[in-house]
């Protein structure tokens, strides 16, 4: 995943950051098997009744880091 290698992380460094396993990362980023990469099916009811769609995007310089 590029934006791992802009930030010179592993995925193993993201599941350390995170809180997870590596191998819940693997499966968020590759939905592998319908276990991750998913949106709660409300927050998916919500977005597509109101037309709008999830989209992430680097912060701008000033944003708060988390």
């Amino acid at each position: 995943m590029a934006r791992l290698e802009e930030k010179h992380m592993s995925r193993a460094d993201l599941a350390r950051a995170t809180g997870a396993t590596p191998q819940a990362i693997t499966r968020a980023l590759n939905d592998t098997g319908g276990r991750g990469g998913t949106i709660p099916p409300l927050w998916a009811a919500i977005l597509e009744a109101l037309g709008l769609e999830l989209t992430a995007q680097p912060r701008t310089p000033g944003d708060r880091e988390v």
